[in-house]
């Protein structure tokens, strides 16, 4: 029975497993974004977020701790130096799935993970979006208030053209 196992194996021992997730998450933290098989990507989810979320109180004992699972010193001082500045407001969900579709060989599903943060053109469409928003009523405009706007700038335009020639 599979009582409380909640976390996929991935057809691997432990040690390998870990081996894996760690490897994952050092080539996420570096290149941040990694294309791999749907179950991977999950396990590296679970796996990855939690020393993500570390990163945000920059410590000896943080550091430490996120070293002796990532065992790579440059991808922790890139965890703690820039991913830690973008992820600091953000609460968690510090990454991303999209499905690209099944691999050809053997058509297991794939997937692209990334840090959200990173992910340039969808925080401009998101920008974008937020701008373009406006409430119109059913109603439509008076026409009343918009004849006498259009009418005064013209008013004025004559009293400067009367001007200039007394000027001269």
């Amino acid at each position: 029975m599979r009582h409380n196992k909640k976390f996929n194996h991935l057809g691997r021992k432990k040690a390998h497993r870990d081996a894996l997730l760690a490897n994952m998450t050092v080539s996420l933290i570096m290149k941040k974004r990694i294309f791999t098989t749907l179950a991977k990507a999950k396990a590296l989810r679970m796996y990855a977020e939690p020393l993500i979320n570390r990163a945000k109180e920059d410590s000896m004992a943080n550091r430490r701790l996120v070293f002796s699972y990532l065992k790579n010193k440059y991808a922790v001082s890139e965890l703690f130096r820039e991913i830690s500045q973008k992820i600091a407001e953000r609460n968690g969900g510090y990454t991303r799935i999209l499905k690209t579709g099944n691999r050809l060989g053997d058509n297991a599903q794939m997937c692209m993970i990334e840090l959200v943060d990173y992910n340039e053109a969808m925080l401009k469409e998101k920008t974008a979006k937020k701008a373009g928003r406006t409430r119109r009523s059913r109603k439509a405009a008076p026409k009343a208030e918009v004849a006498p706007a259009a009418e005064a700038p013209v008013a004025e335009a004559s009293a400067e053209e009367k001007e200039l020639p007394a000027a001269e």
